[in-house]
């Protein structure tokens, strides 16, 4: 089983911020999600290429995500090597993506809560840029919304990001770098 987990900030007030890129990402399939309450998240369960998958939306605020991916993944018993987190990244130009596994959190506090609760960074990341204002308060600048041609450019590349998780899903974080990665 895998796990792909979208990080975000739950409420309207949030929804187009640089910080939900991870929500947009998982919003953009179109599907409906569960409010699971023991879990803490939104949730939706898919078989894909006969691969059981859980997709996951935490409601715990970014800052507290890994309470939500730890529980899921010890309830139905998924190695963090299974877990493909899909997360902004400041230090990435807009709109491009790097996938990574082993890493520190880069100082994202979702990334650092996730590796507090599973106790390892051995899960999957798929980092999605936005950029940074260097003059600016970077607390600011990730909840702050994203530009009209930021969201045009992102709703053009979902398709593509969509992509890079169903090869994920199908291929493993190993092969998913080795192709995507270059791109």
């Amino acid at each position: 089983m895998k796990m792909i987990v979208g990080l975000g900030n739950i409420g309207k007030e949030y929804a187009r911020t640089r910080h939900n890129v991870g929500f947009m990402v998982l919003d953009s399939f179109g599907k409906e999600f569960t409010l699971e309450k023991k879990f803490q998240a939104y949730v939706r369960v898919e078989c894909i290429q006969g691969e059981k998958c859980l997709f996951v939306k935490p409601t715990t605020f970014m800052n507290l995500s890994g309470l939500a991916v730890a529980k899921l993944s010890r309830y139905y018993n998924i190695d963090p090597s299974d877990i493909l987190v899909i997360q902004d990244d400041m230090d990435l130009n807009f709109g491009r993506q790097r996938l990574k596994i082993d890493s520190s959190s880069g100082g994202h506090n979702g990334i650092k809560s996730i590796i507090d609760s599973l106790g390892t960074t051995h899960f999957a990341r798929l980092k999605i840029g936005i950029s940074h204002d260097l003059k600016g308060d970077t607390v600011q600048y990730v909840l702050g919304n994203f530009s009209k041609e930021e969201m045009a450019f992102l709703s053009q590349h979902f398709s593509f990001y969509q992509e890079i998780i169903y090869f994920f899903i199908e291929n493993g974080i190993e092969k998913t770098m080795n192709r995507y990665n270059s791109k």
